[in-house]
Order: structure tokens, then C-alpha cells, then sequence
């Protein structure tokens, strides 16, 4: 009887060491099956359950980052979030709380979020160097679309003004003052983008200030298609600084490029934030025991 209760008490021992059997280390982090025994148990084939254990490993890196960076989501934006599932699936939240794996939910909403807050934060920078004619290109028009006015401008933005007797609290009047002159100038029939390449203190002074193509979406930019032909315009606030400029051409272009260009923006965004998560891993120390799969 006492041999019996010993094999007894050592099986079940052993059972409990398999259902939580390490099955990854992710530098100092164990990944045991109990952790993402829910996930396992939705899938049958080995790659499938391979596929779960890789998705887990590049979630602890991010994780990580985002307490790092400290970008981790606010308890106020995980309850939003816990509330616009219960109202999606039609339940109160109640009801989802009652739920026996809510703890599961909530730290599943926990995560996205952090993850998401790192992919904001990684690509917030980020430069989609596609031009408007490139776009065209790689966005057919289809059905058409509703119409939208897009405008070339080009401007002499203004920062500051060299002079040191020129104190901070005078520094917006004397560049204005000085666009003021400039625009005058240019007005009796000096070149705007001579000008722009002379004292424009912005990297577009290069190409006389001209820009790419810009939506016509905002009162300045609609103040800016209102010029007539070499119309100097009012001088505006940009956000490199106050501006003066002229408007140099007009188009409308399919409601369908925005929307492509959106997709193709967020698809540059999504392949670069993947190759950062994959040099995450390349930099770690990840160890899988495929035996214990």
C-alpha cells in the first residue's frame, strides 16, 4: 500500500512537472507550458504550437522595451478598452467579469496595448518617401472616386534672424519684418525662388522652397490656393517657422490615392517595425526546447 501511495504521489508529481515543463528562455525568462497552455491547447500541429512559442518570445522582447521606454498602457486606457469588448460582444461588463478567465482578458488587452504604444513609439518617425507621381503609379484608380485639390507651393521659411541685439520677446516681429520686405521685394518682380534659395532657413530652400503636392485641407493651405498667379501670400505660421509663399500649380487626383497611400504608409510602417522586433531577437538570448513540445 505504501509503495502503491509513493507511485501514486511520484506520478502526479510527474504530470505536474510536464504541464509546466519549461519549454523557452528568453535571456533571464523562462516560458513554461502552463503560461500558454490556453494557446497550446487551441492548436494541434507542431508548427502550430512553434508558432505560439515564437509569438510569445517576441512579446517578452517588446514588453520589455516598452518598460524601457516607459510606454507601458494606463490602467484608465486597459479599463476603455475592457469595456469596448464587453459592449462589441454585446455582454455587460458584468458579465465579462463574472467570466472565469477575465484575469486571462485583461492581461491579453494589457499586452496588445503595451505592444501597440512600442509600434507607435518605434515608428513615429518614420519618413514615407513616396512621391505623388510614384503613388499614382502604384495606385491605380479604379471606380474613380470622390475628387480632391491638391496644390505645389513653394515658401521662404524663416526661423530667426541673426542679429544679437535682437532680443526673444522681438524675435517673431523682426522676422516678420523681414518676410514683410522679402515679399515686397519679390512683388516688383524679383525671383521667389532665387529669394527662397538665398534666405529660406528651411532644406527646401535647395529647390527655390517648392514643396511636393499638399492637400488642400487646411485654412492656411486654402488660404495658400486662393493666390492668384505670382501672388505673394500673407505671412503664415509653419511649423519650422513663419513663411511667406506662393502658389505654382493645381490638381485633382482620386479620393481612392488617399486612402492607398494610407495602406501603403501603414504597410512601410509594419515590414520596418518588424525588422526592428527581429534585430530584438537577434541581439538575445533565446534558448527553445523543441523536445518539450
Amino acid at each position: 500500500m505504501k509503495r502503491a501511495l509513493v507511485l501514486f504521489l511520484l506520478f502526479s508529481f510527474q504530470n505536474s512537472f510536464a504541464e509546466n515543463s519549461i519549454l523557452a528562455l528568453v535571456n533571464k525568462e523562462i516560458i513554461t507550458y502552463n503560461s500558454i497552455e490556453k494557446k497550446l491547447n487551441e492548436v494541434n500541429t507542431y508548427d502550430e504550437k512553434l508558432a505560439i512559442i515564437n509569438f510569445r518570445i517576441d512579446t517578452i522582447l517588446q514588453l520589455k522595451k516598452t518598460q524601457e521606454f516607459d510606454i507601458y498602457p494606463l490602467q484608465s486606457d486597459i479599463n476603455q478598452t475592457i469595456i469596448e469588448l464587453a459592449n462589441i460582444n454585446n455582454i455587460s461588463l458584468k458579465e465579462l467579469n463574472s467570466r472565469s478567465d477575465f484575469d486571462f482578458i485583461v492581461q491579453e488587452v494589457s499586452t496588445k496595448l503595451a505592444v501597440l504604444n512600442l509600434q507607435r513609439f518605434v515608428t513615429k518617425d518614420l519618413k514615407f518617401n513616396l512621391s505623388n507621381d510614384e503613388l499614382i503609379n502604384k495606385c491605380p484608380v479604379i471606380n474613380g472616386g470622390s475628387k480632391i485639390k491638391q496644390i505645389k507651393i513653394a515658401q521662404i521659411i524663416i526661423s530667426q534672424i541673426d542679429n544679437t541685439i535682437i532680443s526673444s520677446e522681438n524675435m517673431d516681429e523682426s522676422i516678420k519684418s523681414f518676410l514683410q520686405k522679402l515679399s515686397e521685394h519679390i512683388s516688383k518682380g524679383a525671383s521667389f525662388k532665387a529669394s527662397a534659395k538665398l534666405h529660406s532657413q528651411h532644406s527646401s530652400y535647395l529647390n527655390g522652397g517648392e514643396t511636393d503636392w499638399i492637400e488642400v485641407d487646411s485654412t492656411t493651405v486654402k488660404m495658400l490656393d486662393s493666390l492668384k498667379e505670382n501672388e505673394v501670400s500673407n505671412i503664415y505660421l509653419t511649423d519650422f517657422g513663419f513663411a511667406i509663399g506662393i502658389k505654382l500649380a493645381e490638381r485633382f487626383v482620386s479620393s481612392e490615392l488617399k486612402q492607398c497611400k494610407e495602406k501603403l504608409t501603414y504597410l512601410n510602417a509594419e515590414k520596418f517595425y518588424s525588422s526592428w522586433v527581429k534585430e530584438l531577437r537577434d541581439k538575445a538570448y533565446i534558448k527553445i526546447y523543441y523536445d518539450a513540445l
